[in-house]
Order: structure tokens, then sequence, then C-alpha cells
């Protein structure tokens, strides 16, 4: 897939980069993405509020069960919008992250199963925590809001600052099982 560098001007909508329904075409069949060949015509994408706290999501002008309708027949699924954070702006492998998973939902792919979750990993896998800003920046929002700032091991008492969300294996001072005081 050739990428392109992400549309970054808050006056203008986010855009697909080139040759990305193209890639998405050569790995779907019609029966996973009965939407895909009518995406062309009927998608728009746009920046979401900056409030919002999903970094995209796909919105369907028609009801579910006109969309089952649709997909069952094969047919067109309307107007179809992508709407985008825009804190993905500047983080270009997020960004792409982020479009191909909710292009699938657009395309018809609408369960988050192991299909969704190994095509978009093939088109555009996620970034690791070091190479996004978005990352970082979302999991320090996450660390400031949780009341423990800091670890102290139940063993040897040693006390670190929380850098996780998650709650830490072992105490790295002892390296015994941790055991919160």
């Amino acid at each position: 897939m050739s990428g392109g560098r992400v549309s970054a001007t808050p006056n203008e909508p986010p855009q697909l980069p080139d040759g990305i329904l193209d890639e998405l075409s050569s790995r779907l069949s019609r029966d996973d993405a009965p939407f895909l060949r009518h995406l062309a015509k009927q998608l728009s994408l746009e920046w979401a509020d900056a409030p919002d706290n999903r970094l995209g999501y796909t919105r369907f002008e028609f009801d579910h069960h006109e969309l089952f309708r649709r997909r069952r027949l094969r047919g067109s699924p309307g107007p179809v919008t992508i709407a985008l954070h825009p804190r993905l702006k500047d983080d270009e492998k997020l960004y792409l992250h982020t479009l191909v998973h909710e292009l699938l939902h657009a395309a018809g792919l609408v369960d988050h199963g192991n299909r969704h979750t190994e095509l978009v990993n093939e088109v555009a896998p996620a970034p690791k925590l070091s190479e996004s800003t978005v990352l970082r920046s979302m999991r320090e929002e996450v660390l400031s809001g949780l009341p423990e700032q800091s670890w102290i091991c139940g063993e040897c008492g040693h006390t670190w600052e929380r850098r996780r969300v998650s709650l830490p294996k072992r105490c790295p001072k002892c390296v015994r099982p941790f055991n919160s005081r």
C-alpha cells in the first residue's frame, strides 16, 4: 500500500491514502465485505469532535435493519461517514491503523473478530507505544487519573513511580511477586 502523508490541516477533511481501497479489495471477498465496492462513491471522511474519546467511528445513514437487508442483497450501504479523532493528524501509523479498522466496518465487516484483527494487522499494523505520540499521551491521561501514582512493594517496602496502567507482576528491587501495601 502506498502511504502518503496524512492531511494535517484542520480545515481539510482526512484523506484516504492512495490504493487503500484496492489493497482491501485484494484481501476481502464479497461475502466478507459486501459494501466495499460501493465505498468509492458512498464514503466520506471527517474529523471527529476533539472531546470525543474514540480514535474513530463509522456512521451509516440507515438503521441496522436496513443495513442487514442491504448486506444480504449485496446492495449499496448508502452514505457512510468515517470520523477520525483530530489527534491522529500527527501520528501517521496510528492514523492508518484506525482508518483501516473503520474502513473494514464500512465495508461490512462489522464484528471485531479474528478476521477483522488479522486484516487490520496485515494492512496497517498498530504502532508500538514508543512509535506513537498519541498512544503515549493517552497512557499519560489514564495514569494521571488513577489514584495510585506510585507502587509500594509489600515485601521489601520499595517505592517506584507508576508508569503503566496494569499491576506489576514483580517488584523491580526484590523481584518477588508484587504485593501492594
